[in-house]
């Protein structure tokens, strides 16, 4: 299951929101990709996510396969969006 989604917190993902995405990954059984500028990295990775460095504004694309792919690009959106921290 994949989605488009733009990052909509504000200053990015920098190292803070990067981490609290990870923790929000790591909650689901799924495995979780985020694609942006022909990089794709583990959702559930600190070291790769902090090589992502997306501003706000920033499209990319979620994707996740498993048991709850539903629910984790669900959560991932809401966090993105910036609803929950």
């Amino acid at each position: 299951m994949r989605k488009e989604m733009v990052v909509q917190i504000a200053g990015g993902l920098e190292a803070r929101p990067i981490a609290v995405l990870v923790q929000v990954a790591s909650q689901y059984e799924s495995a979780i990709y985020l694609e942006a500028d022909g990089k794709r990295v583990n959702a559930k990775s600190i070291m790769g996510m902090m090589t992502m460095a997306l501003k706000a504004g920033e499209k990319l694309i979620v994707e996740a396969n498993g048991a709850d792919e539903a629910a984790a690009i669900e959560g991932i959106e809401k966090y993105i969006s910036g609803q929950e921290a």
